[in-house]
């Protein structure tokens, strides 16, 4: 068994020599082979020159990535994942808020059978601004996923790499492998880790994190539930469209047959016909979507299931 652990940095130049040195007493730990993968994602502070001391003391566990540009965490994780070797990879911060100490706990947890286990800051030491956002955000993707867990927001967690297959990361899509994952069948766990405050540099996410999750959560949640029958979504949506304009017309039937009011003369007919319209529409764009899901899948030869082991 070989250990990935993938370290996206942005600005850390402080914390390096000390991240490496808490990496490297918890890995040693292991009785195992394992390799550091540090990813720059445009620092503009030294920290190349920091990374690149590293590698060159500790050529043989420690690899560099060095991107072009700051392409953002989930680029330079994706990045870490595709130039990593271990089939065990551990994602984790590099500003020493993640405790490295509890990498061998993540791992013996991986061990029991699970595919997936991530972290739970339960004492986090952070400010009211972070936390509390960071508790809605979590409250409402478990509701709209049905992956239950308390801090997708913690970057420490350890993977099975064939969990990781199957997808690609984009955007901010980090914070959601565990519910690709879970769409894939995945055992999920969560165990609680240590926190810390932040010692050197500044946090690089705000209040304007929050909303960025929000929206990805429409993303993620049409992919996990909807990629490959996206009728049940546009149909859905326009049968209950035609559903509420039948339900109108119905009403301005019986005020014509009751109250001789003329079904005309009421702006409630044009809206009814327009919700018609809608329907139908949404009715056809679910048709062409999947169509166009269908020509997706085959033409990657995906199939529409996973396969967790075979016994003859």
């Amino acid at each position: 068994m070989k250990v990935s652990i993938i370290v996206p940095i942005y600005n850390e130049k402080e914390n390096l020599e000390l991240l490496y040195k808490a990496i490297e007493k918890s890995a040693n730990i292991l009785d195992c082979d394992w390799e550091l993968i540090l990813v720059d994602d445009g620092s503009e502070d030294g920290s190349v020159e920091t990374i690149n001391e590293i590698v060159k003391d500790h050529s043989t566990n420690v690899k560099a990535i060095i991107l072009r540009r700051n392409f953002g965490q989930t680029a330079a994780l994706a990045a870490g994942i595709d130039h990593s070797t271990g089939e065990i990879i551990v994602l984790m911060d590099a500003d020493l808020q993640n405790d490295p100490a509890d990498i061998p706990l993540m791992i013996k947890t991986l061990s029991e059978g699970y595919d997936l286990v991530s972290g739970w800051r339960y004492d986090r030491h952070d400010n009211l601004t972070r936390t509390l956002p960071s508790h809605i955000a979590n409250t409402i993707i478990s509701a709209v996923t049905g992956v239950k867990l308390h801090d997708y927001g913690c970057t420490l967690k350890a993977y099975k790499r064939e969990v990781l297959t199957g997808f690609r990361l984009y955007g901010e899509m980090h914070r959601f492998i565990p519910v690709y994952a879970d769409s894939n069948g995945a055992k999920i766990i969560e165990v609680k880790v240590h926190h810390h405050a932040r010692r050197f540099g500044k946090a690089k996410y705000g209040l304007e994190r929050t909303f960025k999750v929000i929206l990805d959560l429409f993303t993620v949640k049409f992919l996990t539930s909807y990629s490959s029958k996206p009728i049940y979504l546009f149909g859905g949506t326009g049968l209950v469209l035609i559903a509420s304009s039948f339900m109108l017309l119905l009403y301005l039937s019986v005020r014509r047959i009751t109250a001789k009011i003329s079904p005309f003369s009421s702006p409630l007919f044009m809206i009814a016909v327009m919700i018609t319209i809608m329907g139908f529409q949404s009715i056809l764009m679910g048709l062409i979507a999947e169509l166009l899901a269908r020509t997706y899948h085959e033409s990657q030869n995906k199939p529409g299931y996973t396969v967790r082991e075979i016994i003859q």
